[in-house]
């Protein structure tokens, strides 16, 4: 899939996000090794340090289904202006190195730029076993 396939399944994908405390709603799609996809929203919860980035709920739905490579991340927040906003947080980047992530793409909402990256850009010197 193209970069601008896989922020539109992003952005498609944030329209389910549980925001009611930012009304910040980002999603992410993943693809596996084996070129099989999954997406996740950001879901919050009043007790904010509980709640689950859009990053982390799409990786982890996929090594729920036993995926342990996965080579592209793209994340899309449909309520901001700027790609600037929608990065990876640092606690999803750490999640991505976990599962090797070649490729991330950024982007916001829809005639927004995507921007591309490594993990190695977005977490240099990332900690690894």
């Amino acid at each position: 899939m193209t970069p601008e396939e896989l922020i539109d399944i992003a952005r498609g994908a944030a329209g389910n996000a549980y925001a009611p405390y930012s009304n910040f709603r980002v999603g992410a799609v993943v693809v596996g090794a084996n070129g099989e996809t999954f997406v996740g929203a950001n879901i919050e919860n009043a007790s904010y340090p509980v709640s689950s980035c859009a990053e982390a709920t799409a990786i982890n739905t996929a090594a729920a289904q036993g995926v342990r490579k996965i080579d592209v991340v793209a994340v899309a927040c449909i309520d901001a202006d700027d790609v600037d906003a929608a990065y990876p947080c640092g606690r999803c980047r750490q999640i991505m190195s976990e599962f090797d992530v070649d490729t991330i793409y950024v982007g916001a909402r829809a005639g927004s730029e995507i921007r591309e990256h490594t993990l190695d850009e977005l977490l240099p010197h990332r900690f690894k076993l």
